[in-house]
């Protein structure tokens, strides 16, 4: 008899992160390492770290891995993995090279196993990257994700510390993941918003990078499980700015409004919003269902690019908001 996958796991997806606040203080204690090559590590609360290899070319490296959030293995491999390749392309790089973290606990069945490789390997190879091994354990909650290693140039480098007063700040996928996985899960979402709800977080954000590349970023990040709010407050923090976002400008999936109307919002996003309590301010007009979907945690969410306004306005995706001076919020939010 085959289990299903979200059976084993009380949380899913990136809402499964750690959340930012207990994060914080673990990250804090830490002893922040110095070397001379290193330069991006994790006090940018950037999306991967950056190796420079002295030719020009920078080494990019990253891992990812969470529970299911659907019970299809193969579509749990394909979104997890997708959300590992992000952080690469999150810093202007290129994957190359993956390797497969996997957890499952021995009651699964062997063909489910497979099928969720088989998912992740099938998202690398779209990719044009090339799956070289990995690590698997036995575990009482199924989890899978990916070690990536990329390459980028030096000069072309995308972190979060690069955001300037006056740019535009464009989303490449609407919010919502985690309110229609919320809903999926209770047995609510139609099935044509699960199709396009899969959709969104199996695709791949390599084609927005390669797009956006021909223009003069300044400052990227994905958006996956602090949400748009708390992916805001790291690039404003690092970038020494205050984000205000237009949220009626804010892309978001259909079925999303309704749903957050209902109270399906993922434990994550009340973590996300008790974090940045002091840290964001809302317009109060603003409605608590759209306040919930900027909250809540995205899995495989899009990239977010800081760059010119004139710029931003020929790229297909929409201007969300813009940087300005750092004032006494790192995030405001306009109704």
């Amino acid at each position: 008899m085959s289990h299903r996958l979200t059976e084993f796991s009380s949380s899913s997806g990136c809402g499964a992160k750690i959340g930012p606040g207990v994060l914080s203080q673990v990250v804090r204690a830490l002893p922040n390492f110095q070397a001379d090559n290193l330069l991006v590590g994790f006090d940018t609360s950037d999306d991967a770290c950056a190796y420079d290899l002295g030719d020009g070319r920078v080494l990019i490296q990253t891992v990812d891995f969470f529970p299911p959030m659907f019970d299809d293995p193969f579509l749990f491999g394909q979104v997890a993995a997708a959300n590992a390749l992000s952080d690469v392309w999150a810093m202007g790089g290129e994957p190359v090279l993956a390797l497969n973290l996997l957890c499952f606990p021995t009651c699964l069945e062997l063909e489910q196993v497979r099928d969720i490789l088989a998912g992740g390997h099938a998202k690398a190879a779209e990719a044009g990257v090339t799956v070289a091994g990995g690590h698997s354990i036995e575990d009482a909650s199924p989890k899978y994700g990916l070690c990536v290693t990329g390459f980028g140039q030096k000069d072309k480098l995308w972190t979060n510390a690069g955001a300037r007063p006056g740019d535009a700040l464009v989303l490449t996928k609407p919010l919502g993941t985690g309110i229609l996985v919320t809903a999926h899960g209770a047995g609510l979402l139609e099935s044509g918003d699960f199709t396009k709800l899969t959709a969104i977080m199996s695709a791949l954000n390599g084609p927005a990078k390669q797009k956006a590349e021909n223009y003069h970023i300044h400052a990227c990040t994905d958006i996956t499980g602090f949400g748009l709010m708390g992916h805001c407050r790291e690039l404003a923090e690092a970038s020494g700015v205050t984000v205000r976002i237009l949220s009626q400008a804010v892309p978001y999936q259909p079925a999303a409004p309704e749903l957050a109307r209902m109270g399906l919002i993922p434990a994550g996003a009340y973590r996300n919003r008790e974090f940045l309590e002091g840290k964001a301010r809302t317009d109060p007009a603003l409605p608590l269902w759209l306040e919930d979907i900027l909250y809540d945690p995205q899995t495989s969410g899009g990239l977010l690019f800081a760059l010119p306004r004139q710029e931003a306005e020929t790229l297909p995706w929409p201007i969300i908001g813009y940087a300005a001076e750092r004032g006494s919020f790192p995030v405001i939010v306009e109704a």
